[in-house]
């Protein structure tokens, strides 16, 4: 049987190869008219690829013939029956179908009706479809926080454990993670710290200079930071820089199955990898709160010194008598909470990390955005309280 060009829309073989028994037979069409198909050949799911490139790029698929005639048919399954049904507009218009197959056609043009007289399920539009976008995310919300509950329950429990046996602290990491997270942050937060403490005593300056009380910028300068901004902004930056340091080193551990290896080997891996790093940070945070707030101010004494001509022992002697250790105490006091939140956020996150890297760096993001998130919290709750007892 020799080919002919598709584009004549004449006899067009479709498919052969060779096997071990001699050559397949091919499966094939002739557009007899315009309004007229011939099939024949095996029309199976290893020609159904090819047969539909075919009848495509000839114009005779998606309801394009009137009649279909398959007397020639020597093979077929129900691929090739749907390939045959969609390019009628009705499965009555194929005809000579052997009786072999007259059953199967039926089936498939049946299964062909319900999936097309099927209604689509509508998706709620306008308010609706907002309405139901706030409520997964609700949920979402819920389930979330719940899951850090819980997860809180067990480093407390893990943390208490330490407490009355203070020797299964792992101590070696502990003191690694002190480090990376309070020595290694000190110029970066150094360099924050005094920034913040130029740009409060400037705008301070700029604006009571006006009422000739240039002297309280100092005031300013001191209570913000030591009770507000030395352990916001501190956190702040341990947050971006360790928080997300623990959420990708234990879901990197997570990715590789160590986590898995230890719980299959009896260990706890909240003992061993949280309990370190939360331990570390609330110690590390509050000595971190004490030297931002001794850079603050001194970068508050220097616009000081430079616009108001306020030298460093009046801007000592006015600190000393405008700010009490009140103020210093209620800054002291947020930094082991920050940290806490901080570290046990870090770590649930990276348990989390499933499926690939990408998921490491999605949870390290959103490990980021919640821990920042808490310190905002826990601050407002912090004000909320002090101002309800007139502290």
């Amino acid at each position: 049987m020799v080919a002919l060009s598709v584009a004549s829309r004449t006899r067009s073989v479709t498919e052969t190869s060779a096997s071990s028994s001699g050559e397949r037979p091919l499966a094939w069409f002739d557009l007899e008219d315009e309004n007229r198909l011939r099939v024949g050949g095996v029309w199976r799911l290893a020609q159904v690829g090819l047969l539909s490139r075919r009848l495509e790029r000839a114009g005779l698929s998606g309801r394009a013939v009137h009649e279909i005639d398959a007397s020639a048919l020597t093979a077929l399954d129900s691929a090739g029956a749907q390939l045959l049904i969609r390019a009628v507009p009705s499965p009555d218009a194929i005809t000579g179908v052997d009786k072999r197959y007259r059953g199967l056609l039926r089936r498939v043009a049946d299964a062909e009706t319900a999936a097309t007289d099927q209604p689509r399920p509508r998706r709620p539009g306008g308010a609706g479809a907002q309405l139901a976008l706030i409520g997964w995310r609700t949920v979402g919300v819920g389930i979330r926080t719940w899951e850090l509950l819980g997860f809180f329950g067990l480093c407390i429990v893990a943390i208490a454990g330490v407490i009355i046996r203070p020797w299964t602290l792992d101590g070696r990491a502990t003191f690694h993670h002190l480090q990376a997270a309070g020595l290694n942050a000190l110029p970066i937060i150094g360099l924050l710290a005094f920034l913040i403490g130029v740009v409060v005593a400037f705008m301070g300056a700029l604006q009571l200079q006006k009422f000739s009380a240039g002297i309280y910028t100092v005031d300013m300068v001191g209570i913000a930071m030591l009770r507000e901004l030395g352990v916001l902004f501190a956190a702040i930056m341990v947050a971006g820089r360790s928080g997300s340091a623990f959420t990708a080193q234990i879901g990197t551990m997570s990715l590789n199955e160590e986590v898995d290896a230890m719980r299959t080997i009896g260990l706890d891996p909240v003992a061993v990898l949280a309990t370190p790093r939360i331990v570390a940070l609330v110690i590390a945070l509050p000595l971190l709160t004490v030297y931002a707030d001794l850079v603050g101010l001194a970068g508050g004494a220097v616009v000081s010194l430079a616009l108001l001509d306020i030298g460093i022992p009046l801007f000592l002697e006015r600190l000393s008598s405008a700010v009490d250790t009140t103020a210093f105490l209620i800054g002291m006091a947020k930094a082991p909470f920050f940290a806490a939140a901080i570290a046990i956020i870090g770590c649930f996150e990276g348990f989390k990390v499933t499926g690939s890297a990408a998921s490491v760096g999605r949870r390290t993001t959103t490990s980021v955005v919640e821990a920042i998130f808490a310190v905002i919290l826990i601050d407002a709750a912090f004000a909320m309280a002090l101002s309800w007892l007139n502290i």
